[in-house]
């Protein structure tokens, strides 16, 4: 069991005797003489576990590891002492130590609270990692969809999962370029380390080159501490640079020289840090373009687009649409505890006859809203907002001509359509459409065999040959 252990000892002879005893043990072993250095050390680099003595000069244990615990609540504290009392050790576990041990005591005795300490905190981590794990699972409906295109986005997914390559994802704002890197990380070997994101476009270039690389004590003016950077950050994972378009052009040679040196330099240091993290970088932003208007740097773009992941537009993937829809009404509806089963066929017209310009964001904000809204048991159409109740002007004749259809005409293509996305999954359609399998079979019945494989091949929805017929 090897772990970092930060020791916090003002009797320097000691320190040194800890140092040298942990490190040999397999125990990588930093040690500083007051609390300020600790809580220095902790905001520069990160530590498993915290062992500090009781009394020191300055700040004394019990208030340092209060400190450590309101500021690195995930980092265990054990508590050193030569004056082993019940009120001592009482005062100590009160403060948020995790341990307590009392002088004189064999380096072993210590060595085996270490291990119970970073094993304390590698399973709370991997506690969280597991919690986040299922909340980006749920999250992946980026990715959900039976249109070819999405097919061939997961299929690309899953190919370079498990490879090194630097990857470049584009398409529109709000496609989900996220939700796509972080399923390839998810997939890959690199899923138990660090997912990091970061926007390209949020921050000025100072403060991004800082936030990027990190800085050190005194680099710039209101750098009071050394501070790591998130490439460092990323170590055994994954750095999502999203929106790099936006990266400032003076900074981009820094990137790549990163990129290719696989190490950084914090801003006001002469060291340079080594990393070990994937990057994938994502842009709405035709890249080409910004290279011949010298606001891309080309060497860069082929360092970070050895791979190519394009995600569709929402306009492009037809029903997916639908199924999208479905899985927001599903997962807003239990966050505000609502009883809403699905789509109405009349808001389910409304959503397909959308261009959906803010793609899957603008439609997850839509449903969201939808479902807040609603005081019904399905969306209806009056749930939406008036740009999507409103026909699109090139559509005006279409709407006009689909007024003279029938309710249940409307819900008889709504039905086929949604059928058709899911590949004639009649259970997974039931569960779309807010229907009982029986009811959805008896729909069917009536329908027609034939009607009902045409639309699983493929073919278009066919319509009525009497409008006003039911």
């Amino acid at each position: 069991m090897t772990g970092r252990i930060l020791v916090v000892e003002d009797d320097v002879a000691m320190a040194q005797l800890l140092e040298e005893g942990l490190t040999r043990r397999g125990f990588t072993v930093k040690a500083v003489h007051a609390g300020d250095e600790a809580l220095a050390a902790l905001q520069a680099a990160d530590f498993e576990v915290v062992v500090t003595d009781l009394h020191m000069k300055g700040m004394d244990g019990l208030a340092l590891c209060e400190r450590i615990v309101a500021g690195y609540p995930g980092t265990p504290v054990v508590v050193v002492t030569a004056f082993g009392s019940l009120e001592t050790a009482v005062k100590a576990i009160r403060a948020g130590a995790y341990d307590f041990i009392t002088k004189p005591f064999e380096l072993e005795a210590l060595a085996l609270a270490l291990v119970r300490a970073v094993q304390h905190k590698q399973l709370r981590e991997e506690v969280k990692r597991l919690h986040d794990e299922v909340g980006h699972t749920r999250a992946t409906s980026g990715l959900l969809g039976e249109s070819q295109a999405m097919h061939e986005v997961r299929s690309l997914v899953a190919r370079i999962a498990d490879s090194e390559t630097s990857v470049l994802v584009s398409g529109e704002s709000g496609t989900g370029k996220e939700v796509v890197a972080r399923a390839i990380h998810e997939q890959s070997r690199r899923r138990v380390g660090p997912f990091v994101a970061v926007n390209c476009a949020a921050m000025p270039e100072a403060l991004l080159e800082s936030e990027l690389f990190g800085h050190s004590k005194g680099a710039f003016t209101d750098a009071r501490q050394s501070r790591t950077g998130l490439f460092v950050r990323a170590q055994g994972g994954t750095l999502f640079l999203d929106e790099i378009g936006e990266m400032p052009i003076g900074l981009q040679p820094k990137i790549l020289r990163a990129l290719q040196e696989r190490k950084v330099r914090p801003v006001g240091s002469n060291e340079e840090q080594p990393f070990d993290a994937r990057i994938i970088a994502a842009t709405n932003r035709d890249l080409e373009t910004a290279i011949e208007e010298k606001r891309f740097r080309e060497d860069l773009y082929f360092r970070i687009n050895v791979i190519n992941v394009h995600i569709p537009p929402l306009r492009v993937r037809g029903n997916d649409v639908l199924l999208l829809a479905t899985y927001f009404v599903k997962t807003f509806a239990e966050k505000n505890r609502k009883n809403v089963k699905g789509l109405s066929p009349q808001a389910a017209e409304k959503l397909l006859g959308y261009v959906w310009p803010g793609n899957v964001r603008e439609l997850q904000n839509v449903m969201e809203r939808a479902v807040t809204l609603t005081r019904f048991d399905q969306l209806t159409a009056e749930d939406l907002p008036e740009k999507i109740q409103r026909p699109r002007p090139a559509d005006t004749n279409a709407a006009a001509d689909e007024a003279l259809v029938p309710l249940e005409e409307v819900e008889r293509r709504h039905i086929l359509r949604v059928l058709q996305a899911v590949g004639g999954h009649r259970t997974q359609a039931a569960k779309i459409l807010g229907l009982d399998r029986k009811t959805l079979y008896r729909k069917l019945e009536r329908y027609g065999e034939q009607q009902v494989e045409a639309a699983l091949q493929g073919a278009p929805v066919p319509e009525t040959q009497a409008r006003g017929t039911v």
